[in-house]
């Protein structure tokens, strides 16, 4: 049977897509990591920055479809620590987590640790809507939970440094 493929669009979800531009980031390879990531993402561009500069903006888009990013995380097999990672900040009203903006130039979603200073910046992803968590599991879902099921907080969650818990 094919997997399901979710998009957060019409899903009953609000999504939010936003990131930080500070100090000497070129707004143009901010804006193409973004898209390499979220194609759908629309919004307008501030001026490239001028040294000395004390550039600080916000780009950001609302109803950003995930279909993509969602891809991505089936292409990169990277389903449980996405996950995992999608979830930790999950409580009633929805969820928040960031990816690498330098691994999104490169076509890839990558998770910074927690408290871990990402260089290049980071895209920041707020999800919210009813029943989030059980959307969270169908959108990572994948053929290897039929034999390991896997729901978000049980006992193969990654510990707070993002190592596997299982493994050692």
């Amino acid at each position: 049977m094919p997997r399901l493929k979710l998009t957060g669009v019409d899903e009953g979800l609000s999504v939010l897509v936003s990131t930080k531009i500070t100090g000497a980031d070129d707004p143009e390879l901010v804006m193409d990591a973004i898209l390499k990531i979220f194609p759908e993402f629309t919004c307008g561009l501030p001026n490239s920055p001028r040294f000395p500069t004390e550039q600080d903006d916000v780009l950001a888009c609302e109803g950003v479809p995930l279909d993509s990013f969602l891809n991505l995380l089936h292409t990169q097999s990277i389903l449980d620590t996405s996950l995992d990672f999608m979830s930790v900040n999950l409580d009633a009203s929805g969820t928040i987590f960031h990816i690498s903006r330098q691994a999104a130039l490169a076509g890839k979603v990558a998770f910074p640790l927690p408290g871990d200073i990402t260089l290049g910046g980071v895209i920041t992803v707020e999800i919210g809507g009813e029943n989030l968590e059980d959307w969270l599991e169908a959108a990572t879902w994948h053929g290897g939970r039929e034999n390991i099921p896997r729901k978000v907080g049980d006992e193969f969650t990654m510990d707070e440094k993002g190592e596997a818990v299982t493994w050692h």
